[in-house]
């Protein structure tokens, strides 16, 4: 079912593998990885200044990021070059309901 698919770059997709939890790096403890289907992006994450790296600001958000290493030298790149040419940040959209 397409409902049912989440896009994720390949790198993002091999970190999170068949994970659901991931640990936060400031309380060290199991927090669950962000789900995009059930949460808001915005609630659990932020952009620096310069939108090329993701900040947790919840323990999901940040076990997220840490577990899908997120913030990986290609990819706050590729975040430099898309900003640059006004493709990012990208909207977020609500979770859907069903």
């Amino acid at each position: 079912m397409l409902e049912n698919l989440a896009l994720s770059c390949q790198g993002c997709n091999n970190y999170k593998y068949n994970k659901t939890d991931g640990i936060d790096p400031i309380t060290g403890l199991p927090a669950p990885l962000f789900h995009p289907r059930q949460q808001m992006w915005g609630e659990h994450f932020t952009w620096n200044d310069d939108y090329t790296l993701m900040i947790g600001l919840t323990s999901t958000g940040r076990a997220t990021v840490d577990t899908l290493q997120v913030n990986r030298p290609g990819v706050v790149n590729l975040r430099r070059v898309l900003y640059t040419s006004g493709d990012h940040p990208p909207p977020f959209p609500s979770p859907t309901t069903t």
